[in-house]
């Protein structure tokens, strides 16, 4: 047996024992890392470590403390209240405007995974306060920041564009860009209707906190969305509130929500502490997209100051750092570098290549690209399978253009699993959830991204012969 298949053998194993054992996956990633390096891979410690996504780690911990302080001095709550004013109290369209605000975040020139640092911590607390399907607004994060993500100026649009360019290929930068932009704003509108979209249009406007009048909707209902993951519990109190109550799972919105001004701060004013925080925030955004600097040391740097500051309001924050969550990720990432060093995944694009009928290697380096980019870099894999498409492609079998974005297409919208940064982003980011239960759905999710995508993006972009 080849070494190379020795190692997805073992990744499969540890996906089974993680599953039915409720072991912490990344802890057995590591062990098999240590493993299949050191005895399939002969690699020694350094070169397993390689593979270690430092960076990723420091995004993690750093976005996640800067948020958890967010929420224990109520900046969230008040981001929450004005994004409902926004939209004039319709909780429905609030995971579109995320959507857009990711993709417009990524359109303008913002990596994927800065965007979603940004928008999802403020996105899923506003889903756990309006009892909104965690899935359906962290899915809609990842898949605005995926449709904005190859615009002609973007990052991933530059490099794509760079790699047909280099290869000598057919492009047109416009269609890789819409090609991106149509299919996850289809995806996007699917998950809105299934993880319970329509019931939230049902739902219709509702009444902040605060604002006085006594309609129908007097506090923000929780639960009843039809979303396959509502908030646990039968209630969902917002950080600071102590009065009130929410309705239960499946009920109405009757119930009063507005704390009394003797039991619980107003969370719908400014204070210096939340003040500062949103200069942070928005220091943060300056700071990666106006000068591209690391947002996980940045969001770090910042939560240290306003940690100094405010001490009593971070106390508790470094324990509400996602820590299973970042050893769940660094440990199958780990693992996924193994892999990398010991050409596991250039053996299996290879392999596919070297298939006579195009059409069928079309669709299999579809599925490679989105099945290996959900554990590891998007943009690494299209560099990676761009080239071994071009012999066919050259041979004017197969239209380049189509082939190119449904490639795109295909390692980019899988960015929802839960091991790859915008997934464990989302994951890391919800509040008042059960993580173990949100990472097996994020998990479903990609899997069934994963399966269907690459199909319909080969179907629709490559079949045709587009280019």
């Amino acid at each position: 047996m080849s070494p190379e298949l020795i190692s997805i053998l073992v990744l499969v194993v540890v996906f089974v024992i993680a599953t039915t054992r409720s072991v912490n996956m990344g802890a057995l990633a590591f062990a098999a890392a240590f493993a299949v390096g050191g005895l399939v891979a002969n690699l020694d410690a350094d070169g397993i470590f390689a593979g270690f996504p430092g960076d990723l780690f420091v995004v993690l911990v750093g976005v996640t403390y800067l948020f958890a302080i967010a929420r224990a001095n109520g900046t969230t709550d008040w981001l929450v209240h004005a994004a409902v004013r926004l939209v004039r109290g319709r909780v429905a369209l609030i995971p579109w405007v995320m959507f857009a605000l990711t993709g417009a975040l990524t359109a303008i020139g913002a990596v994927s995974p800065a965007a979603v640092a940004i928008v999802a911590p403020i996105a899923l607390s506003f889903a756990a306060r309006y009892g909104i399907s965690p899935l359906l607004m962290g899915a809609m994060v990842v898949h605005g920041a995926q449709a904005g993500g190859f615009s002609p100026i973007s990052i991933y649009g530059s490099i794509v564009n760079g790699i047909v360019e280099r290869e000598k290929l057919p492009g047109n930068e416009v269609v890789l860009f819409l090609a991106s932009l149509v299919a996850n704003l289809v995806i996007a509108g699917v998950v809105f209707v299934v993880c319970g979209g329509l019931k939230l249009w049902a739902r219709g406007a509702v009444e902040e906190p605060g604002t006085g009048g006594d309609g129908a909707a007097g506090g923000p209902p929780a639960g009843g969305t039809g979303g396959t993951l509502p908030s646990s519990g039968g209630s969902l109190p917002s950080p600071g509130r102590t009065g009130g109550s929410l309705p239960s799972p499946g009920g109405t919105a009757t119930a009063t929500a507005v704390p009394t001004q003797s039991t619980a701060p107003d969370t719908t004013r400014l204070t210096p502490a939340r003040i500062a925080t949103l200069v942070s925030l928005l220091a943060l955004v300056v700071a990666v997209l106006v000068l591209d600097l690391d947002a996980g040391l940045t969001a770090i740097t910042l939560a240290v100051v306003l940690s100094t500051l405010w001490p009593e309001d971070s106390r508790q924050a470094t324990g509400q750092i996602a820590w299973p969550t970042v050893l769940l990720i660094c440990g199958v990432l780990t693992y996924v570098g193994v892999l990398d060093e010991m050409g596991t995944i250039t053996w299996a694009g290879e392999g596919v290549g070297g298939i006579g009928v195009p059409l069928l290697a079309a669709v299999l380096l579809c599925y490679i690209g989105a099945l290996v980019s959900a554990f590891a870099s998007s943009v690494g894999i299209m560099g990676a399978l761009i080239p071994l498409a071009v012999p066919f492609l050259e041979r004017g079998e197969i239209g380049a253009i189509g082939m190119v974005a449904a490639l795109a297409v295909s390692a980019t919208v899988v960015d929802v699993s839960p091991f790859s940064t915008n997934g464990a982003l989302v994951l890391a980011a919800a509040p008042d959830v059960d993580r173990e239960r949100f990472f097996r759905q994020l998990m479903v999710y990609g899997g069934i991204v994963v399966a269907v995508v690459p199909a319909a993006a080969w179907l629709v972009m490559v079949v045709p012969g587009w280019g």
